[in-house]
């Protein structure tokens, strides 16, 4: 079973992803963040293997938070979520430690693919990302 945190300061944005996650027989969401510190805090306490991470929240970021959880050298694996595909972002999730960036506007099965991908070791970049990873043109 994939153990999810879900990190967003929107409670209908959490309440929809849980919804659709819990529809997946190999993941359980074990919790839920409002914000970074939060996020920090639930990982302490629930131990996911993967957190579901927004950048833009309030008290502490996506981006801080993620940096944080990954200094801390535990398992979690961060996933990003963002509305966000603005290059210099992309780029300092990675820096921080994220191993996949989700762009919110995919659908169910490219999120569970991610969630798993992450989960066993890899990454996951929706597909206009992954072009600013590999260097192309934001313009595409």
């Amino acid at each position: 079973m994939i153990r999810v945190l879900i990190a967003d300061d929107h409670q209908l944005m959490r309440q929809g992803l849980r919804a659709l996650l819990e529809k997946a027989n190999d993941i359980e969401v074990v919790g839920e963040a409002r914000d970074g510190q939060e996020a920090i805090e639930q990982v302490e306490r629930v131990s996911p293997d993967v957190i579901l991470m927004d950048i833009a929240m309030p008290i502490l970021d996506g981006l801080r938070a993620t940096e944080r959880i990954n200094a801390h050298q535990n398992n979690a694996r961060v996933l990003i979520l963002s509305m966000y595909s603005d290059e210099t972002l992309v780029r300092q999730a990675l820096k921080n430690g994220a191993k996949g960036y989700l762009i919110k506007n995919g659908s169910r099965e490219q999120l569970i693919s991610a969630i798993r991908q992450v989960h066993g070791g890899g990454s996951f970049y929706s597909p206009g990302v992954s072009g600013l990873i590999n260097g192309d043109s934001p313009n595409q």
